[in-house]
């Protein structure tokens, strides 16, 4: 509970006390309301004068989107995806950076250098002293260029006081705008251009030699382009119908190992059944015998016994008889074997020379395919190079807006009378504070070295008598034999001080009244009572009676201060 009570005193303490700083300020003010008059008047005045002196600036604008021109073609775009150092040397780039990026490049004398030029010497024609414009002043100045926000929309305005001026600068920005949007895909696809063609010029010779390496080292041990090379490589050279030492070599062997295995399955077959080779001629009398063999065979064991002489005669006849095959067809693949073993022998090459004439090949392979590769680019380039890119659409056509944009005459006027409000009120606090009076009772208080005893209206001396009457029969009671002492503090208005001693005499009767500023003089009273008024003293002149006083001595009854704006209740 305790707590509370504090904190609302302080809270109301410090409501009075802005209240009390609040009234002062206001006090001031209103003494040198003359001074602010004066000030703001002046400040009115000017700025009225620049307002209706000052030339009428007019506008121009227009709206432009920022569209990337840079995109290439699909078949464009798929090649230099591939290919990340083409695609930087023409450039690219999106999102929001890339749009700032763009506003700045825009904003640049590298664009608008030309259309200052044209500018300043428009203005050197009507007459007007150019020798000191720098483009940076000039565009911060007269140009606006700004984003819309949440768009690629670029919005352009330029000011000037020359109206004939603005229409052909404005048109002039956005020939430049939309020249320059061309500017970077040109230059870029130019530079890739000229980089494939000397990387082919530079190639090619190397290609060349690389490839007549190859060819002479193959005609000189036999082989051919494929000669050396995997399966992988074969299927990528794209040249199928090249003859291949190394083909020749696979089948030759293929061809061997075959004739081994009908060989290895003849000799199995022996006696018993006839092996049949299909490459082979088959001897069509011996078969020819077999057949007649099998067929009286099957005729007799359809009536005989197994046993029979006669059938065991025609078996042994058949044995000898498939026996006879097979060896003549054993004889046939053993020399089909030779033959084939022979021609694999001489398609055989020293390993060595296999390696190096795979190695040469590779390069020449892969120098051929880098050069289509870089044909191909520049190709793609070309196309690209011939597609005609269109410029940033204009949305809105350059126009000059109707009436001036500047000067706001009402807004000059009306800054110009604040100011002149600001800087007369500054004036009157200065000049209040350096006059050193002193105003506020509360700085009475504190200044002066006893209590106050009454707060009169300096506007109702009629109310007085009762004050005096009141002080006579109460502080100043205190002896009644010695005098009294009214010492004015400042330079008090005579009449109230007259006025005020009148009615205080007339309270005291009989007793003596000394009016005197003279602490000399009233240092022989019984008592001693100050009169002051806000305004009539300064800080030093108070600090002064305060230490005469002190060194005084005279009993201090205490201090009335007719205060001219103290409204009588």
């Amino acid at each position: 509970m305790t707590h509370s009570k504090t904190t609302q005193s302080l809270i109301e303490s410090t409501s009075r006390e802005d209240e009390v700083d609040l009234r002062q300020l206001g006090g001031a003010l209103l003494r040198h309301k003359g001074l602010i008059g004066a000030v703001a008047g002046s400040a009115l005045v000017l700025s009225t004068l620049y307002a209706f002196t000052r030339k009428p600036v007019w506008e121009g604008q227009f709206q432009i989107v920022l569209q990337n021109n840079e995109q290439p073609s699909s078949g464009a775009a798929a090649l230099l995806q591939n290919n990340p150092a083409l695609a930087g040397l023409i450039g690219s780039g999106s999102g929001e950076s890339q749009l700032e990026t763009e506003v700045k490049i825009l904003e640049s004398p590298s664009v608008l250098k030309p259309v200052f030029d044209f500018v300043k010497a428009s203005k050197t024609k009507a007459g007007d002293d150019v020798s000191d414009w720098r483009y940076s002043d000039w565009a911060k100045s007269n140009l606006t260029i700004e984003l819309a926000k949440g768009t690629s929309v670029l919005e352009i305005a330029y000011r000037d006081t020359q109206e004939d001026l603005i229409l052909p600068v404005i048109d002039r920005i956005s020939k430049a705008y939309q020249a320059y949007s061309d500017r970077d895909r040109t230059r870029g696809l130019n530079s890739a251009v000229a980089y494939l063609e000397q990387q082919i010029i530079k190639l090619t010779p190397e290609a060349n030699s690389s490839m007549r390496a190859a060819q002479n080292y193959g005609l000189a041990n036999d082989l051919g382009v494929k000669d050396g090379l995997g399966a992988s490589a074969i299927g990528t050279s794209g040249d199928s119908g090249e003859s291949s030492i190394e083909n020749a070599r696979n089948a030759a062997q293929n061809k061997v190992n075959a004739l081994q295995q009908q060989l290895n399955d003849a000799k199995v077959s022996g006696s018993n059944r006839v092996y049949v080779a299909p490459q082979l001629v088959a001897n069509a009398e011996l078969y020819g015998q077999l057949q007649s063999i099998e067929a009286s065979l099957q005729e007799k064991s359809s009536l005989l016994l197994p046993s029979d002489p006669s059938i065991r005669a025609l078996q042994r006849q058949r044995r000898s008889l498939t026996l006879v095959i097979n060896q003549q067809t054993m004889g046939l693949l053993r020399g089909e074997l030779q033959t084939a073993q022979a021609q694999l022998a001489s398609l055989n090459r020293p390993h060595e020379v296999i390696i190096k004439h795979r190695e040469l090949v590779r390069a020449a392979l892969r120098d051929e395919k880098t050069i289509a590769e870089l044909e191909v680019q520049l190709q793609a380039m070309q196309l690209e190079q011939a597609r005609q890119g269109e410029p940033w659409e204009l949305i809105s056509k350059p126009t000059l807006l109707d009436s001036p944009v500047a000067p706001n005459k009402k807004r000059i006027i009306a800054l110009g009378l604040l100011a002149g409000l600001v800087a007369g009120s500054g004036a009157a606090l200065v000049v209040d504070r350096r006059t050193g009076l002193v105003f506020s009772s509360d700085d009475l208080k504190v200044l002066l070295p006893c209590p106050l005893l009454k707060h009169l209206s300096a506007l109702a001396p009629n109310s007085w008598y009762d004050a005096a009457d009141l002080l006579a029969n109460g502080p100043l009671n205190v002896s009644t034999n010695g005098a009294i002492a009214l010492i004015p503090v400042g330079n008090v208005p005579s009449d109230q001080l007259r006025r005020f001693g009148s009615e205080l005499q007339n309270a005291l009767g009989s007793r003596e009244l000394v009016v005197s500023s003279d602490l000399r003089q009233t240092s022989r009273c019984a008592t001693q009572l100050l009169l002051t008024a806000p305004g009539v003293a300064t800080r030093t002149q108070l600090s002064q009676l305060k230490q005469k006083l002190a060194l005084q001595g005279t009993p201090l009854a205490g201090w009335i201060l007719l205060d001219p704006e103290l409204e009588l209740s």
